[in-house]
Formats: structure tokens, sequence, C-alpha cells
């Protein structure tokens, strides 16, 4: 294996963590909000550069949310960095119900093959939400801030949205 090879994986690997310690700063800054406002519905999403926050939140207290959510989870609440709305989670339990299914239609008898699939499905979802707290604590968020700075939070998008977005930018 070439040097550029190892060059290029470690890159990617920079990359995807990068995304992944937005993605839990992303979480523990919703949980933060929700902590003080629980009515509060709001979305995220994460990349390399930062993450948005879509919903009723104003950039006072989306900067305020964000530092405490920071601070927090440089103290050790990694537990911040895990959230129940999670699209992870939704995605492990779509995949492991159609799996289910698919290889439940399979058993015989054949004329049984509806039934199975679905009680195969049922049972996968039962699973999913530990599998999808799983797959966010492994795989999609890293809890570890070192070397993350938050840049600013900013407002985006025309006048004429019915909500409140906003991306939060960070330098890793």
């Amino acid at each position: 294996m070439g040097g550029s090879s190892l060059i290029a994986r470690l890159g990617r690997a920079t990359h995807i963590d990068r995304v992944r310690r937005n993605h839990a700063l992303e979480h523990a800054t919703i949980t933060v909000i929700n902590e003080q406002r629980p009515e509060a519905f709001l979305r995220g999403r994460s990349n390399r550069r930062g993450f948005y926050i879509v919903g009723d939140v104003g950039t006072g207290e989306l900067q305020d949310a964000v530092e405490e959510a920071r601070r927090r989870l440089s103290a050790g609440e990694a537990e911040l960095a895990i959230h129940p709305r999670c699209g992870t989670n939704l995605a492990v339990a779509g995949i492991l119900s159609g799996v289910a299914a698919a290889l439940a239609s399979e058993l015989k008898p054949r004329q049984n093959r509806f039934s199975y699939a679905i009680l195969a499905a049922l049972a996968a979802l039962t699973v999913a939400p530990r599998l999808g707290f799983e797959a966010q604590r492994r795989l999609t968020t890293l809890a570890d801030q070192s070397g993350l700075v938050v840049e600013r939070v900013e407002r985006t998008g025309g006048p004429f949205r019915r909500e409140h977005v906003h991306f939060v930018t960070t330098r890793q």
C-alpha cells in the first residue's frame, strides 16, 4: 500500500470526525435549548463545516446554547451527544426492519410469508431504539470536542422563510 493511500484514508477519517463532532454538538445544543424550553421543536443537520438548526430559536439564544453545549460536552457529559429524535435512529429502524422482513419472507411454508415478514419487522423495531443509540454513540457522533472551535452563529435564508434557520460554523 502506497503512502498516498494512507494519507487519503487519514484525510477521510479527519473529515468523518469533523462531521461526527459537529453532529454531537448539534444534538447537545438542541438538548440544552429543550431543557429551557421543552416545547421547542428543533431540527438539525451537520456537515464538516458546522451544523444547521431549524426552528423557533433566536440567534442569541442559540449562541448561548452552543457555548453551554460545548462546555458540557468538554466537561464529560457525553450523553448529550445522543438524541432520541436523531435520523440515525430512524435509519437503523428502517434498515433493520426491512432486512428482517425480507429474510423472514423466505421462510417455509410460503403461504405464511406475509405474517412472518410482519412479525420479523415488529421484532426488529423493538430492538431498533437501543441499536440506534449505539449507532449514534459509536458511528455518527463524537462527544470529544477537543480541537473544535465555534466561529460564528448566523441566521441564514431569506426573510420569507416560515421558520428560523441558523448555521453554526465550526473549525477543527
